[in-house]
């Protein structure tokens, strides 16, 4: 894992990155370069385009979900997104390029023979990645110091689908009376933790111990591991770089008050608010068609208010009207007594359905954000019924309030959607690590996380 900017990107998706927009970048200049037999000239000219071309194609590919920590894993799932990427992308590059000083560079025929040797390219690419991942040639080598139930999260982490280049080697216990991982996994202990890890190959250890007082823990032996170069990490961390969340059970107030990040200031207020109103005049510009079109939709279909206002809790517990789209009959809470959204509810309209799905439902949050009552990345903020009956049930939960709720949030495009109390858990465990990690980068993050949602339909009800 590699950390940019507060936030913990996979090495292997880097590397993906990397090498997709070096192809993507290098197909331009040199299509130019062997249509007109190096000619300086033109090389030269080929180097804007070349920029655009590179940066606008990753843009797309990454927004269809192929440097996603669940992107797919066969090379059939990738190359469909891919053709769609490039056959949304080429057309419209094409149509840019006509206002680009090319200077012969992006001619037609020349421009699709570079195409479609971009595309052949990302291919082969793509081919090898999924190669590499099932081979584990750039695999790192894990070994957990417990065997108890902390332990076996760990297992479960390393092992679920998404988390290529992890190689779980075993577990070496301290406390044998607890064990609850598998035994075929289990590791002598009748030797030092450093010769163990030097038998193994050990890259890094994971330390999943419960109690650590009373000399529970070889500290002499684990700081010999990392004086050598193997990676030492406590289980907080380990779930903060693998899945990008900050886990309730692992955690401790001690962690939250002395640990890094979870920062506020004012340079950081005035950023955040400064990118907000930005952003949220923008797209409103851009969203304006679709509001009018959503508005007309939800009045044909049925009677009652186009807009729907309800009380949610925001920064710091104040509590606001937040404004959707209707998407639910005028009657669907005529007892009085609020309720989760549920799949296939059958309190939503047909319409409903489809803005719920497609996110055209949030829309009006828009104005929300330009009241100061909301940002555009955030925790999601709930109602106040809810947060009095999860603040009571969840350690932490008032964590959440701490920063504006958003429009979109870490939690949103990383979990499906939330309808009981373990849901809500989940997610607070997501908003977590986006509070202690927010910046304006993270923010760019999650927004193109959220294109690639919107356009895979996931986690809408």
């Amino acid at each position: 894992m590699v950390r940019l900017f507060s936030h913990y990107f996979p090495s292997n998706i880097l590397l993906q990155v990397a090498l997709d927009a070096s192809l993507l970048f290098a197909a331009i200049p040199l299509g130019a370069v062997i249509e007109n037999q190096g000619n300086r000239a033109v090389l030269e000219a080929a180097l804007l385009p070349a920029v655009v071309f590179a940066l606008f194609m990753t843009l797309l590919i990454s927004a269809l979900g192929l440097y996603r920590h669940d992107q797919p894993r066969s090379f059939g799932g990738a190359a469909r997104r891919i053709l769609v990427a490039f056959g949304l992308g080429l057309p419209i590059l094409y149509g840019i390029f006509e206002y680009l000083p090319c200077a012969g560079a992006c001619q037609k025929p020349l421009f699709v023979s570079n195409g479609i040797l971009a595309l052949a390219g990302i291919l082969l690419l793509r081919a090898a990645y999924l190669n590499s991942v099932d081979s584990g040639i750039f695999s790192r080598r894990i070994l957990v110091l417990g065997a108890s139930a902390e332990a076996a999260a760990v297992e479960q982490a390393l092992t679920a689908p998404g988390i290529p280049g992890l190689t779980l080697v075993g577990f070496y216990p301290i406390d044998t009376s607890e064990i609850s991982v598998s035994r075929q996994r289990l590791l002598p202990n009748d030797r030092p933790i450093t010769e163990a890890v030097n038998l193994w190959r050990v890259d890094e250890v994971i330390v999943a111990v419960r109690e650590r007082r009373g000399g529970v823990l070889p500290l002499n032996q684990l700081l010999n591991c990392k004086l050598e170069g193997v990676s030492v990490i406590d289980l907080s961390t380990f779930f903060e770089r693998i899945h990008g969340e900050v886990r309730i059970e692992s955690l401790r107030a001690s962690w939250l008050i002395y640990g890094e990040g979870f920062r506020q200031g004012p340079v950081r207020l005035f950023v955040k608010r400064s990118s907000d109103l930005a952003a949220a005049l923008i797209l409103l510009a851009v969203s304006l068609p679709v509001i009018l079109l959503a508005a007309i939709a939800i009045r044909l279909e049925s009677r009652g208010p186009i807009l729907y206002l309800q009380e949610r809790v925001g920064r710091a517990g104040k509590v606001f009207k937040v404004m959707k789209f209707r998407s639910m009959f005028t009657d669907a809470e005529a007892d009085g007594k609020p309720r989760w959204a549920q799949s296939n509810d059958s309190r939503v309209t047909r319409v409903g359905r489809f803005i719920r799905r497609t996110r055209i439902d949030e829309l009006p949050q828009i104005l929300n954000v330009l009241k100061g009552d909301m940002s555009l990345v955030g925790p999601r903020p709930e109602r106040p019924f809810f947060v009095a009956q999860l603040s009571q049930q969840i350690p932490f939960y008032g964590a959440r309030h701490s920063v504006k709720p958003g429009i979109t949030g870490w939690a949103q495009v990383r979990y499906k959607y939330g309808a009981t109390v373990d849901d809500a858990v989940h997610k607070l465990q997501f908003d977590l690590y986006y509070i202690k990690n927010h910046t304006l980068f993270l923010d760019v993050v999650i927004l193109f996380k959220t294109i690639s949602v919107v356009l895979s339909g996931e986690g809408a009800h």
